[in-house]
């Protein structure tokens, strides 16, 4: 049985649309198709059944696809092994992260890895935590960084292991004129006659905070959908908005804009998430070490 279609009854199993499967796997839906039948055919048994647009596996491919599981937690375990009596840190290791996490902490680990391990290529990818789980479980990324916003970190927990990474509490982002910049503190109330800019290009984090104001009994006065941080910070900064960031984007100065803490506290927990056959791979290993090193060093 070739270990790419298994792979590929692997995602479709936990996606459950060949569509979905198709986006998580970089393919189109009919090669998707097109894998799963070749393997039905190696197997000789039918593996999936079509319920209107989605699937689901029979008897027999739910039993494959625990297999295939085994088969290829033992493949990474196998790898670190032979990594490690290699006794060298080179290649490639790929990384996703959500934007907030890479500018405030993923570039400086990747600085230093760089400098400890010249041979040892670091490309960091950016994606939303549950597009970085799907790209790990699907072996096209070895390491993902993701909060817990999105993402119920426990989901799926036998096929990843998860390490604290950092605990970020989220601010009011304010022009450095506004009547409320000069609170000690505020509530989400407080900005219920606020107009807003918000990220909404596909980022969960921007979903968070819309939902946050309707918990607070207001839907956001949005003037701004932003695609990225950057325009999020330049509306603020030229007093046309407000908005609620990630302490994380406070790392480095922003110029134009005051930030006041929320109350009560609103975190969100940051995790690094690798699969489990790989701890002892030096490179994941090294990279989740600095990680941890730096997050120590920059956030305190």
């Amino acid at each position: 049985m070739d270990l790419t279609r298994l792979r590929t009854l692997r995602e479709l199993a936990r996606c459950r649309t060949m569509a979905a499967a198709a986006e998580s796997l970089h393919l189109t839906p009919s090669a998707v198709s097109q894998q799963v039948a070749q393997l039905e055919r190696e197997v000789d048994v039918a593996l999936i059944e079509r319920r209107g647009r989605g699937v689901v596996l029979t008897p027999a491919g739910e039993r494959l696809v625990a297999h295939a599981e085994r088969i290829l937690m033992v493949l990474d375990e196998a790898r670190s092994e032979l990594a490690l009596l290699r006794g060298e840190i080179a290649g490639e290791l790929r990384v996703a992260a959500f934007p907030s996490i890479a500018v405030a902490l993923i570039a400086e680990t990747v600085r230093a890895l760089r400098s400890a391990y010249p041979r040892l290529n670091v490309v960091v990818l950016d994606l939303e935590p549950q597009e970085s789980l799907s790209a790990l479980g699907a072996w096209q990324i070895d390491v993902a960084v993701i909060d817990d916003l999105a993402v119920t970190p426990d989901e799926n927990r036998e096929h990843y292991a998860l390490i604290p990474l950092t605990q970020d509490l989220l601010h009011v982002l304010l022009p450095v004129d506004h009547a409320l910049a000069r609170r000690d503190s505020l509530t989400v109330a407080d900005l219920r006659d606020e107009a807003w800019a918000l990220d909404s290009s596909g980022s969960s984090f921007g979903e968070f905070i819309a939902n946050l104001c309707r918990r607070s009994g207001f839907a956001p006065r949005i003037n701004a959908h932003c695609a990225g941080f950057e325009m999020v910070a330049a509306m603020v900064a030229s007093g046309n908005s407000i908005s609620i960031v990630s302490g994380l984007r406070l790392v480095r100065p922003l110029p134009g804009v005051t930030a006041v803490p929320l109350r009560p506290d609103i975190q969100r927990g940051v995790f690094l998430a690798y699969r489990k056959g790989e701890r002892d791979h030096p490179a994941v290993n090294v990279f989740l070490d600095e990680a941890i090193y730096t997050a120590d060093r920059v956030l305190g």
